[in-house]
């Protein structure tokens, strides 16, 4: 039967594709571990990348309004991821003294009617007491070992000083990660913000030289709609966030309402 160079191909293609399906299906155990310490090697770059698709909206924003007649091109850039990460630091900081302040109202006022409730539960305990006069008899027979709860909360202590410390540092040690993982996709995020260009012509290189025509037309248009897309939705949250957050502040102003 004479084959065709095509065809020759795709059969050496449908083998090597067999041959792979089989490897992973008879060591998935592995494959999955590898996945999972993988995903754990890539997850800085990956938050860095989600953190950079979200400072792109605004800084897109500012760049294209604020800096569109700045004289030095090759500052253009910089100024405005310094400026946008400072917008969104000043943000932050407001809706932290906003918020702070109010919490700490709350906690106090809380506080305060701690010790009527308490009142309360006790005069209606006296209550019930009264109504049920067997409840008082129960509650007398009941009988606690105050020796060997004692004895059991020592050892209790005795024992698990070394799981508490051990949790400390376990505690310390996800910290340190997180922080150093924020701190490498911060880096990251501002890399690609600055080089954003460069990159997508890089990824559209590398589609091109791997996949045919009409599959690398085909994801572009995806990423683009998709980029399009979730940046929309994020921009309109956030301007649906002020409006209700400025509709409730001056109406709950006007009314003089607390928590405006």
């Amino acid at each position: 039967m004479d084959l065709k160079k095509e065809d020759m191909k795709k059969i050496k293609n449908l083998i090597v594709f067999t041959v792979v399906v089989m490897a992973l299906a008879l060591n998935y155990q592995r494959v999955l571990v590898f996945l999972v310490y993988l995903l754990g090697v890539l997850s800085p770059f990956i938050l860095g990348a989600a953190v950079a698709f979200v400072i792109n909206v605004p800084m897109r924003a500012v760049e294209t309004h604020l800096m569109k007649k700045h004289k030095n091109q090759k500052m253009r850039r910089p100024l405005s991821l310094c400026l946008t990460i400072l917008l969104l630091l000043g943000v932050l900081g407001l809706v932290i003294f906003v918020v702070v302040p109010e919490l700490v109202q709350s906690i106090l006022g809380l506080q305060s009617t701690i010790p009527a409730f308490l009142l309360e539960v006790q005069r209606q305990a006296e209550i019930l007491f009264v109504k049920y006069p067997e409840m008082v008899d129960y509650i007398n027979e009941i009988q606690i070992d105050w020796n060997s709860n004692i004895r059991n909360v020592w050892d209790f202590l005795s024992n698990g000083a070394g799981n508490v410390l051990n949790s400390t540092l376990s505690a310390a040690k996800t910290i340190l990660d997180g922080a150093v993982a924020f701190g490498i996709g911060l880096i990251f995020a501002i890399y690609i913000l600055l080089q954003k260009e460069t990159l997508g012509r890089q990824m559209r290189s590398f589609l091109r030289a791997f996949f045919p025509k009409h599959t690398t037309d085909r994801v572009l248009a995806i990423a683009s709609l998709s980029e399009k897309t979730f940046a929309n939705f994020l921009a309109g949250q956030c301007l649906e966030a002020m409006i209700l957050g400025m509709m409730f502040f001056l109406t709950l102003t006007i009314l003089r309402m607390p928590y405006a």
